[in-house]
């Protein structure tokens, strides 16, 4: 089976027998040695003892006032992240416990960048064994911000990142370490070129088309289906929609924010004007394959899962409103 999304890091981990991910030093090491965290050569003494200790014993208790006697405010900030990140991970089990963890807390006190990584990796381990590119090009959505563009009758979704800027910015530990050709360019995934997402898949550097009905709508509603069934071991059936036409919107899910506020708007029987329906990006039905595991009167009921970009057509998926927005009885670890 070829290997894809190297940059994660999936490789420096280990697994426990159900299949979750389980933290190593390796890993943690992969973050210390981030361009933000290795000492310049003006940092201070108390800077660069960490920096080697941490490297040497990275599972090494730190304390309040190692980290208070850095001189550098950035560098101080940098560390209090990336070791609450490291305490998050040794209080569980597995990565994917963690993540489970982190998002029914409530707050969310990480910052965006590590949530992205730990959905990277765990996503990763969900989809372990895919050979579909679409599938995993879809999987792209659930970290990295997209660009929605309408053109000819197509819906391309390309990396905002790569949109942005000719040069990518390493978002992942290992990916500044990876050799990404410059001279690479967005091209939008299909099948004659599928087979090029294997040696691309951590460029980010391919389109994918989300037109309604298509293969990219439906390898979305695949990688959704498989991540709910890897974290919840939940098994459900999701299909991509055109349109909600006569829908009973009993219950539905915003896979971003402002689907979210799309949503509410359509629960409170607000009509939608022309230009918020044009920011719909992908409708979908779940539907629950156990219905012992869904709460007591909706076993029935079809749940409908909205996905929507910003005015400036930019999409920030949150899958984790999977986790959290479902109406299941028990939401458990499936590893």
């Amino acid at each position: 089976m070829k290997d894809f999304w190297v940059s994660c890091g999936h490789h420096l981990l280990d697994r426990e027998p159900g299949g979750g991910l389980v933290a190593t030093d390796e890993f943690f090491k992969a973050y210390f040695i981030r361009p933000e965290l290795m000492p310049p050569a003006d940092a201070c003494q108390a800077e660069r003892q960490l920096h080697a200790a941490l490297l040497a014993e990275p599972r090494r208790p730190v304390g309040a006032d190692e980290i208070s006697s850095i001189a550098d405010p950035d560098a101080r900030e940098n560390w209090q992240f990336v070791l609450a990140f490291r305490e998050l991970l040794l209080s569980h089990p597995t990565l994917e416990a963690a993540y489970l963890a982190l998002m029914r807390g409530g707050t969310v006190a990480l910052p965006p960048l590590f949530v992205n990584q730990l959905t990277h990796v765990i996503l990763r381990n969900a989809l372990d064994g895919c050979d579909d590119p679409f599938v995993l090009r879809a999987g792209e959505l659930f970290f990295r911000s997209q660009r929605v563009t309408a053109s000819h009758g197509s819906l391309l979704s390309m990396d905002e990142e790569w949109i942005e800027g000719e040069n990518p910015v390493p978002t992942t530990p290992l990916l500044a370490l990876l050799e990404i050709p410059e001279e690479a360019q967005i091209d939008i995934l299909g099948e004659e070129n599928a087979d090029s997402y294997w040696r691309r898949s951590d460029m980010f550097d391919m389109g994918l088309d989300l037109f309604a009905g298509g293969r990219g709508m439906a390898a979305v509603a695949e990688a959704m289906t498989r991540w709910i069934a890897h974290l919840l071991a939940v098994e459900v059936m999701i299909e991509p929609l055109a349109e909600l036409r006569d829908a009973t919107l009993t219950w539905y899910v915003g896979l971003d924010s402002e689907a979210t506020a799309i949503g509410n708007r359509l629960w409170n029987g607000e009509e939608l004007d022309d230009q918020t329906t044009g920011r719909v990006a992908g409708l979908f039905r779940l539907i629950f394959s156990d219905k012992t595991a869904v709460s007591d009167g909706l076993a029935n009921e079809s749940v409908y899962l909205i996905m929507a970009t910003t005015p400036e057509g930019i999409l920030r998926m949150k899958p984790q409103n999977l986790i959290t927005g479902l109406p299941i009885k028990r939401m458990e670890v499936a590893s």
